[in-house]
């Protein structure tokens, strides 16, 4: 059974809103967000490659516990509230199990005495479809906003999903609303946009912002600083959006905050997800007055054939020490440290031992912690006992038999389970998406239009701006002249860098290639590194394949989720024109 089509909703602009980024997320976002002014829509993305792993953990222990269960409890205090002024709740915060978070929120109504239609869409959870191989817990792919669309049509005012895109939370509303078709790819495509610039909340509006320094000193009537409020996007017919926020809330919203949400966690110019791929080259953002970026100019070309999956799984178990080396002698301490663990560990080494020292120590410090480094000891194994009780015993025993001033952050112990996050593509027509409507029906969901299977062909790196004429430099931070915005993908990191001008692009453009960004992080070395070029920005993207291991959750590195590494890569020092200085 197919959706039948309605007459289009009215073509008035439509104001979707965003109350989580995260499963974690502030509490008390989603009554701010209903309570700070007019909205139509309140969408709440709960998930992420690490919460899939954290939600199959828990549905292991207790099958009724696939779902974001901070959801149930923010409408404990906003659902009524919701109901009353009109909203419409959309949510991925089904997590593994859509139909249980359904079934709850319907039983808090009854309790609550308020009248909801609850609808769910079901048909990611793939790991019965298939053999994933050994010690997989999850595997979902994610779908787009047609199911969303069907539960909204049939007059749904709660939509819960599984996984589903972070976007679809927004183009699955926004078709309803406007009454697009699968083959509406351009206005699809600027919701995938605007849908991409809320998804993490407060990162539109200030949050992880590199020049936070220039925000407004927002503060309540207390005197406190206000967090940033939560961001909503006014989105037309044609799919062009306004990105704004309620008025009287924290950070602010400007084509700088905007831009660096877009250049997060994406890589070339092409966007491709399962509505629609969008052309991130054909984004134009232009200010729209105080607190308000217009997003329009946005193409799009048919979705790819396949669907990505993500598969979740335990890896094995690992565990970490950090030694506090103080004052003089810090290589030498850490060498010594790491020869007599070495030598206490060799009966039963584990399979992976990684060191690092960050040399986080002052000369001549007053404060005996900048007096410090950090040796960090990070080991993997697929036995426990590798990591347990044979490197916390080993590290303990050195206390009085170690370098001078021996000490750790924390007493070591007995290892934890890693988890392991891995990318698969299926075919987009043997998913089965199915809309389970307010009545009970369950309504299948074909795919839309899709491109030719296989790979498509790359773009040619679009031309660059003139290069600056030659002048007068000064070595400085490239954040002088750069924002930046990093994160994950599985095991890649990506790295976005916009210009804060004209000149400065042209600058930026020339001077950083893949090979300058491995000279300036040689962490990234051994990574390939590639560059998309995106003129419209003024940015650069910049995707480190393998920095990351296996996924944020096998805690592979310092900064598993490369959060800080766009930061680290502002810090280090070029040679800059001194014009733009």
């Amino acid at each position: 059974m197919t959706a039948p089509l309605p007459a289009p909703h009215p073509r008035g602009p439509l104001r979707i809103g965003n109350s989580s980024g995260f499963y974690g997320d502030r509490f008390g976002a989603v009554r701010e967000m209903l309570t700070g002014g007019p909205l139509d829509v309140l969408t709440g993305d709960y998930l992420a490659e690490l919460t899939m792993l954290i939600l199959g953990r828990d549905r292991l222990a207790d099958p009724r516990r696939g779902y974001a269960r901070t959801y149930l409890a923010q409408l404990e205090e906003s659902l009524g509230l919701a109901v009353e002024r009109g909203v419409k709740l959309v949510t991925n915060a089904g997590g593994l199990d859509p139909a249980g978070l359904a079934r709850e929120i319907r039983a808090l109504a009854r309790r609550l005495g308020v009248g909801v239609r609850v609808a769910h869409v079901e048909g990611d959870d793939l790991l019965g479809t298939r053999d994933w191989g050994d010690g997989v817990l999850t595997a979902n792919a994610y779908l787009g906003g047609a199911g969303i669309t069907a539960c909204l049509r049939a007059g749904a005012d709660v939509v819960v999903t599984g996984r589903v895109t972070d976007a679809a939370l927004v183009t699955g509303p926004a078709a309803a609303h406007f009454g697009w078709l699968a083959d509406d790819l351009d206005p699809l495509a600027g919701a995938v946009v605007a849908g991409h610039v809320l998804e993490c909340g407060t990162q539109a509006t200030g949050g992880n912002y590199s020049f936070f320094r220039e925000l407004p000193d927002t503060r309540g009537p207390d005197g406190r600083p206000l967090l940033p409020g939560f961001p909503l996007a006014e989105i037309h017919a044609d799919g062009s959006a306004v990105v704004t926020k309620h008025p009287g809330t924290g950070g602010a919203v400007t084509t700088g905050t905007v831009t660096a949400q877009l250049l997060y966690e994406t890589a070339g110019a092409r966007y491709p997800g399962p509505d629609v791929t969008a052309r991130l080259d054909t984004v134009r953002l232009t200010d729209a007055g105080p607190d308000r970026v217009r997003i329009d100019g946005v193409r799009g070309e048919a979705a790819p054939a396949t669907l990505k999956a993500g598969l979740t799984r335990v890896g094995g178990w690992r565990n970490e020490v950090v030694f506090v080396l103080t004052g003089l002698d810090i290589d030498a301490k850490a060498r010594m440290v790491r020869e007599q663990l070495g030598a206490a560990l060799a009966r039963r080494r584990p399979a992976e031992v990684r060191w690092t020292l960050a040399r986080t120590d002052h000369a001549d410090a007053p404060v005996q912690e900048e007096a410090s480094a950090l040796l960090r000891l990070v080991v993997r194994d697929p036995d426990p006992e590798a990591v347990g009780r044979a490197l916390s015993g080993a590290a303990v025993e050195l206390a009085l038999a170690g370098y001078p001033g021996f000490h750790v952050t924390a007493p070591p112990g007995k290892g934890a389970p890693y988890g392991v996050f891995e990318a698969a593509y299926v075919d987009a027509y043997s998913v089965r998406q199915v809309a389970v409507l307010p009545d009970g029906t369950r309504l299948r969901v074909p795919p839309g239009p899709v491109a030719d299977p296989g790979e498509p062909e790359p773009d040619a790196e679009p031309p660059l701006p003139p290069p600056l004429p030659p002048g007068p430099t000064r070595r400085a931070p490239l954040g002088l002249v750069a924002g930046a915005r990093s994160g994950d993908k599985g095991g890649s990191a990506n790295i976005g860098l916009w210009a804060r001008g004209d000149d400065a692009w042209r600058w930026l453009a020339h001077e950083l290639t893949a090979d300058r960004v491995r000279e300036l992080l040689p962490e990234t070395a051994r990574f390939p590194v590639r560059r998309h070029v995106l003129p419209n920005l003024r940015a650069l993207n910049f995707t480190v394949d393998g920095l990351l291991g296996e996924g944020v959750a096998s805690g592979a590195r310092f900064d598993p989720q490369a959060k800080a590494l766009g930061e680290w890569l502002r810090s280090r020092h070029l040679e800059i024109p001194e014009a733009l200085l």
